[in-house]
């Protein structure tokens, strides 16, 4: 029996041009942020050993490693600060957003240099407290979230004043992303400074690598009192409304592949602001693992996983890949 001709589908993507249409989105060296850890020791390079092909870079290495990929298209990057001098730690993370910090000192070498590159920072506490918990603590251990709305405030302030083009806090406290909204306004950078909010932020087990990279695991107990619990789509939805109310520019769904319905109802829910996502340490170095095991092939993954991550309505894409796909000339074909 003949096909009925409204079931032949075959033709509509035959060639390699054709496939290419079926896309809704293409990944493209725009939508691309590189992480970059930052440590307040100026000449250091040091290899993360679980994260492939991955350094901890002090302000002196910053500028060698970074130039040839801006040569090859780089247009964005997400700083994370690894404070490793013991002074450099305390309860309430108080030297953040020093003017001598990792962080401060990147921006405005790397706005010297490269002054249209567009820098997003990371505000968070973890790096910088004693506790390695991202907020400031009560004694007994749980989080206070109005000292810490306050601390995340004034990191995001410093860091934007410093020159950051977006500040994106990943503490997961309630009332930040207004806290911090306000605090732009009151120095006048709430026109020109973008907010990212890690909305729907969940804890679970890919962040091992990254902690490794930031020296940020905390130092008893865990995050799942203030990251969302796997299973809680309902609690991302009320996060992502509430931090769309608060003033957010962009939301983000952070980690990736195993929350693409979460990155569908963010695009759902988040109609008129763009759709990050993070791929995180774990996922990256998953794919690695598969690779070299002779699962997969590397680039193949990778793309197939980005292909995932636009499907489902993301066009912001933070990921440890970058390097390698602007390097390599991934996107060049």
């Amino acid at each position: 029996m003949a096909v009925d001709l409204t079931s032949i589908l075959h033709g509509g993507f035959a060639h390699p041009l054709s496939r290419k249409w079926q896309s809704e989105r293409t990944l493209t060296k725009e939508m691309l942020i590189y992480p970059l850890f930052i440590t307040d020791n100026d000449d250091e390079e040091t290899l993360v050993a679980s994260l492939p092909g991955q350094y901890r870079r002090g302000i002196n290495k910053l500028l060698p490693f970074i130039t040839p990929l801006i040569a090859r298209g780089l247009k964005s990057v997400i700083l994370f600060g690894v404070p490793l001098h013991p002074s450099a730690k305390d309860p309430t993370g108080s030297q953040s957003c020093a003017p001598t910090g990792p962080v401060v000192q990147a921006i405005k070498l790397l706005k010297a240099n490269f002054p249209q590159l567009f820098i997003v920072t990371d505000v968070c506490l973890c790096e910088y407290t004693s506790h390695g918990h991202c907020g400031v603590l009560y004694p007994d251990g749980r989080l206070n979230n109005v000292e810490s709305v306050r601390r995340i405030r004034e990191t995001a302030v410093g860091y934007a004043l410093a020159g950051a083009d977006c500040v994106a806090p990943s503490d997961m406290n309630d009332g930040r992303i207004r806290a911090i909204k306000e605090g732009l306004r009151e120095v006048g950078l709430e026109n020109k400074v973008l907010l990212m909010s890690y909305a729907a932020k969940f804890a679970g087990n890919l962040y091992g690598p990254f902690r490794d990279a930031a020296g940020s695991a905390p130092s008893f107990g865990d995050r799942k009192c203030y990251q969302l619990p796997p299973g809680g789509k309902g609690l991302a939805r009320r996060a992502i409304i509430r931090d769309l109310g608060e003033g957010a520019d962009v939301i983000m769904v952070k980690p990736s592949s195993a929350y693409l319905d979460v990155i569908q109802d963010a695009k759902e829910l988040a109609k008129n602001v763009p759709i990050a996502t993070y791929q995180v340490s774990g996922e990256f170095a998953m794919i690695h693992a598969g690779a070299r095991a002779g699962v997969f092939d590397l680039k193949a993954m990778a793309m197939e996983t980005f292909e995932g991550i636009l499907r489902a309505g993301a066009t912001i894409v933070i990921t440890y890949f970058t390097e390698q796909i602007l390097m390599e000339g991934w996107l060049d074909n």
